[in-house]
């Protein structure tokens, strides 16, 4: 009786035993319920005295099993290099390119998720994919800021085509209220243009075609007065129309007019 007695007691003895932080019995934990579950999951609960959970929202809750971390370690996702850019989607318009990247590892345990697995820029492809050159009259030049051609490097250049360019000036017809309408950084430029004013756009590699070289969308074929298109690369509802004045070898507007083919 008294050896009976005495095991209830040391059962018992053991049972209300304070544990050491972190400490587990055994079949608790998320080691012994074997997974790890995402998002919120009030399913994915071990075992207690107390309860503790094996979910990815069990740290904001702050009710994780102690071995969550060991067990379920944060994993991010990881992509690969992006792929190259597609060709343009269509030819003798404005349309734009792709290019793409996959997914290596997929994100776990609140591991940080994968950002953008797909880009697109404007693009502009002057001939047909028969090799015909487009009507240049009908495309509107794509064109952006000056100083993007002295901020970013040009990687690979020919030595041939490092000092070959030409500069054409342009008066500008009505601008829409679209391109004051603007908040993205690489696209401030365009609040500067204004009906009336001249603006310098420059012809250099790698926008200047190799057979011709010249800059599709130059106006080059304009006649008379005729008012040719236009269009701000990356911000594709401001566009407009202008009048050719003239070629020079180098281009002297002020900076805000100072604008690039794409």
């Amino acid at each position: 009786m008294c050896l009976l007695q005495f095991s209830f007691l040391s059962l018992w003895l053991v049972s209300r035993a304070p544990r050491r932080s972190g400490a587990l019995w055994p079949e608790q934990g998320c080691a012994a319920l074997g997974c790890c579950c995402p998002g919120r999951d009030p399913t994915c609960v071990a075992r207690g005295p107390p309860r503790c959970f094996c979910d990815q929202a069990c740290g904001a809750g702050r009710d994780c099993c102690p071995d969550y971390a060991r067990v379920c370690p944060v994993v991010s996702r990881v992509v690969a290099e992006w792929s190259g850019w597609s060709c343009c989607v269509k030819s003798c318009q404005i349309s734009y390119r792709i290019r793409r990247r996959r997914v290596l590892r997929e994100p776990r345990n609140g591991g940080a998720p994968c950002p953008s697995l797909e880009e697109r820029a404007d693009c502009v492809d002057y001939r047909s994919r028969q090799g015909v050159e487009c009507q240049q009259s009908l495309i509107p030049a794509l064109i952006t800021t000056g100083s993007y051609g002295k901020e970013r490097k040009k990687r690979h250049v020919p030595k041939k085509q490092e000092t070959v360019g030409y500069c054409v000036q342009f008066q500008l017809g009505p601008v829409p209220g679209s391109c004051r309408q603007v908040r993205a950084p690489h696209a401030q430029w365009t609040s500067y243009l204004t009906q009336g004013h001249t603006v310098c756009v420059s012809c250099e590699w790698p926008a200047q075609d190799a057979r011709s070289r010249r800059c599709y969308g130059d106006g080059g074929g304009a006649k008379g007065n005729q008012l040719l298109q236009w269009q701000a690369a990356g911000h594709p509802p401001c566009r407009g129309t202008w009048e050719r004045l003239r070629q020079l070898r180098d281009c002297s507007c002020p900076e805000v007019h100072s604008l690039v083919f794409v």
